[in-house]
């Protein structure tokens, strides 16, 4: 099952006034960026995020999910109402993620 817009546009109003967030559809789901670094996306309606230590930190005992098969697992972010949790979580995360190789 593909994610809906509605669903990611819910996500980026929720992420609204944090610089530096995007999203890109890719085969159905979305990547989320925060920074220009891939910290999650959109599987199935779910907010998945990188299990970093921060994220691990922020969400202890968040439930981990594949995205689709064959994937390494990501934290469910089961808070995605909390505007201030998810400002917070995706730039701790962010953080952690070593910067985006440059293109040739």
């Amino acid at each position: 099952m593909a994610s809906s817009r509605e669903y990611m546009d819910y996500i980026l109003e929720q992420l609204s006034g944090l610089e530096g967030v995007s999203a890109r559809p890719m085969m159905g789901e979305y990547i989320l960026y925060c920074q220009g670094k891939a910290v999650g996306g959109v599987y199935d309606d779910r907010l998945l995020i990188k299990p970093t230590a921060a994220a691990l930190a922020l969400m202890p005992g968040a439930p981990r999910e594949l995205p689709y098969p064959g994937a390494k697992e990501l934290l469910l972010v089961e808070r995605v109402d909390d505007r201030v949790f998810l400002r917070d979580l995706l730039p701790a995360v962010a953080a952690e993620l070593p910067e985006p190789r440059k293109k040739r």
